[in-house]
């Protein structure tokens, strides 16, 4: 049995080395992680129940079913048509499109604006690369409903891009299409029954004129008020660090180029604390860790999903897990599964056979917590720690 799960070892020390600051953690997990492997079929037995309870779930009709990703960006018309897809950007989910429609709520992170015509915001311009400007066509709102979108965050750094104009011709694009969205100061949430089930939506980023993640006070009574009129909140967040030095839950706060970016941990406790029931988070470009919090999921980044050509996919970035979690009618965690994609600037989104988002998330889940109070299997099955405990 120990053989069995040396490449496990092997793999999780050469992956260890892609982090930053974190010697003291690698070690204790790797530690840990080679315990559990001595334990003769703990693994196994953990991964069985995991798989039974997932099944069970599904079947359940009181359980609810929510999938969320990472960054979404088309594709850019600025500054020219190079950067959008030949195919007016129709088949960018074809390889994910039975997964995303099989959910109750699928939502994602619109990492940009949905606008035919206009100029970049005027500090915009000043930027030392203008190839991050992302100015996608009104009609790829289609693209996203067909999809199976009912949630979108516009609470990030590029739904600014074209200034006012550009917020509003997403939003309104949105609302014609029916996808609930929030995170902007003038459309901060929003509710909405499916199935009998009412559901609320916030978001929040450290950017101008959406919901401040530094203002967590004023964020907890938004959770809040949502909390007492809905069965089930859901709380986006973009915040953190970006690209490959920053995989790591700090629990500090952070800042990239000159720029504070939040207390990712902080945030996400504190909306749980409110209310909230599941915390996807996003902004890094790069997966990070997840932990079981009172009960509910916090998904520290879902790097990106689909994005095409201006933002880099190079090695880590390329990793593009979908989250599927089921919850009870309380927004109790049930059980969850990280399905796992990839990235290339080639071939769009594909599905990965080597499952390498789940043993990612899996690997930074033992590494940035003690006790996350979940444990993330490397065929991407999420399981509640005290459950798996029930079976050694």
């Amino acid at each position: 049995m120990r053989a069995r799960f040396l490449p496990f070892i092997i793999a999780m020390l050469l992956m260890a080395g892609c982090g930053n600051d974190t010697d003291d953690r690698q070690a204790a997990a790797l530690a840990k992680a080679a315990k559990q492997v001595a334990a003769d079929g703990s693994i196994s037995r953990t991964a069985d129940t995991a798989t039974a309870n997932t099944i069970a779930n599904r079947s359940n009709p009181d359980s609810l079913s929510i999938i969320a990703v990472g960054d979404i960006m088309l594709g850019t018309s600025y500054p020219d048509n190079k950067t959008l897809p030949p195919d007016s950007a129709k088949g960018s989910f074809k390889n994910a499109i039975n997964e995303l429609h099989n959910a109750d709520i699928t939502f994602g992170n619109l990492e940009g604006t949905l606008l035919d015509t206009g100029a970049p915001a005027y500090f915009k311009l000043h930027q030392l690369s203008k190839s991050y400007m992302f100015k996608s066509p009104v009609s790829y709102g289609g693209v996203l409903k067909d999809a199976g979108f009912k949630v979108l965050s516009l609470a990030n750094n590029h739904i600014g891009d074209f200034g006012d104009p550009g917020r509003a011709s997403t939003i309104q694009t949105l609302d014609s299409l029916g996808i609930q969205h929030g995170g902007q100061v003038s459309h901060p949430s929003s509710i909405f029954k499916i199935n009998g089930i009412t559901y609320g939506f916030c978001a929040f980023a450290p950017n101008s004129q959406t919901l401040s993640i530094f203002d967590l006070k004023h964020a907890a009574q938004i959770i809040r008020d949502l909390k007492q009129q809905c069965n089930v909140v859901i709380v986006s967040f973009h915040g953190g660090g970006e690209g490959e030095f920053y995989e790591h839950v700090s629990c500090t706060n952070e800042s990239f180029n000159n720029e504070k970016r939040g207390d990712v941990h902080a945030f996400a406790r504190n909306a749980v604390d409110a209310g909230a029931d599941l915390v996807f988070g996003n902004g890094p470009h790069v997966c990070r860790a997840m932990e079981l919090y009172k009960n509910r999921l916090i998904a520290y980044s879902l790097g990106n999903f689909c994005t095409y050509k201006c933002v880099s996919v190079a090695g880590i970035c390329g990793l593009a897990p979908m989250l599927k979690v089921y919850v009870n009618k309380k927004g109790e965690f049930l059980s969850g599964r990280i399905i796992s994609f990839k990235q290339t600037h080639y071939s769009g989104l594909e599905a990965d056979t080597l499952n390498r988002a789940a043993k990612r998330i899996a690997l930074l889940t033992r590494l940035d917590f003690e006790e996350p109070g979940l444990s993330v299997l490397d065929d991407g099955e999420i399981v509640a720690v005290d459950k798996a405990k029930t079976i050694e």
